[in-house]
């Protein structure tokens, strides 16, 4: 169990890490979300033992190892570039932790060449990584740090230098094999896809601060708070002020309900209003669905879906529709949206209502996740 106590980190005047409390279990992958500058490689460089903090504490099995060198701990870390022994071949690469381990022979020649098959590199296990792609080079140092056997693994961002499909394939390989090992996996992203692909539980970072920690389906469902919602939502997480007069939630002078319907009882006052880019469609998709009228800045065309840029009540917004849809610039349109799928802020920013179809219960969130 590795455990962060209360842990800040400053470099001069500006403070990196600030009050970070977390802790995580053996067989855990955990996955570290947030844009870029949010704080995640400083969070890794600490629990690996390279930074020391500036306060706080971090215990492994509630023994301190502030003191202790990252030597004599056994922890594994893989960067976004990729780093390998350049005079070794790929077999000896991911070889040497079990050599230094001094793992006998058969153990390390099984272990080499089933996690080469996993990654797709048994065909290029005789080859120095000069010889190899970007991309193998970088599955090389990933399959190092998984043979260790590390009770601790650190991976930042280790998929970004992948093709597209090998990266989809090793997102849904790499939780199956983490849970293996028994090891706490910590995985930094900057991607809310690739945390819900992985699955286990997700900490949202911003500005250097645990948002929010728990379960990945959890935490995106039910975000704690504005913050998260934002971290946690790609295309961006839609958002708009609104009043609440009477019980009634109102846009732009537009009726997005009234609260007894399916909120609860909030007094008349401004709030935000968050809306998910795959709740907004172009048809009304049921009797509840309220017409929002926008004006349109730009489509991008993905295929099989359309990202829609818009403007609503001077907010810019994106809708994520199925099928090919071309609209010009500044022409008007209407979005539309079910009032029961808006999340609802209160002036701080702190969540007071989830939509009632992401409230699971505990046996829900074991069976979907």
């Amino acid at each position: 169990m590795l455990t962060l106590n209360n842990i800040s980190k400053r470099v001069g005047n500006e403070e990196h890490i600030r009050d970070v409390s977390i802790t995580l279990t053996r067989g855990s992958v955990n996955v570290l979300l947030g844009p870029t500058l949010a704080g995640k490689t400083t969070l890794m460089r600490l629990m690996a033992g390279l930074d020391k903090p500036t306060s706080g504490d971090i215990t492994f099995n509630n023994q301190s190892v502030l003191g202790k060198s990252v030597r004599k701990r056994n922890v594994a870390m893989v960067y976004q570039q990729f780093i390998n022994y350049p005079g070794l071949t790929v077999y000896e690469n991911i070889a040497s932790p079990m050599r230094l381990a001094r793992v006998d022979s058969k153990t390390l020649d099984s272990k080499v060449r089933s996690t080469a098959r996993l990654l797709k590199l048994d065909p290029f296990l005789d080859r120095k990584p000069l010889e190899l792609s970007g991309g193998q080079q970088q599955r090389t140092a990933i399959a190092r740090a998984l043979v260790k056997e590390a009770d601790l693994v650190l991976l930042d961002e280790p998929l970004a230098n992948l093709d597209y499909k090998l990266r989809e394939e090793l997102r849904i390989e790499l939780p199956r094999v983490f849970q293996k090992t028994g090891a706490i996996f910590v995985y930094a992203t900057t991607e809310p896809q690739e945390a819900l692909l992985l699955g286990g539980n997700t900490a949202t970072l911003s500005e250097g601060m645990i948002t929010q920690f728990g379960r990945t389906l959890d935490v995106y469902n039910q975000p704690a708070d504005l913050p998260t919602a934002q971290t946690f939502s790609d295309p961006p997480f839609n958002i708009a002020d609104v009043i609440i007069r009477n019980g009634e939630i109102i846009l732009n002078n537009t009726s997005l309900g009234f609260l007894h319907d399916h909120a609860p009882a909030l007094p008349d006052g401004s709030y935000t209003a968050g809306i998910r880019p795959y709740h907004l469609s172009l048809q009304p998709t049921d009797t509840h669905s309220i017409a929002l009228q926008c004006t349109v800045g730009t489509s991008e065309i993905t295929g099989s879906e359309t990202f829609v840029h818009v403007d609503v009540a001077g907010q810019k917004w994106v809708a994520l529709v199925h099928g090919v849809h071309k609209f010009s610039p500044q022409e008007q349109i209407y979005l539309y949206v079910n009032p029961a799928l808006v999340y609802l802020f209160d002036p701080d920013g702190a969540l007071i209502h989830t939509p009632p179809m992401f409230r699971h219960t505990e046996k829900e969130l074991m069976i979907n996740g």
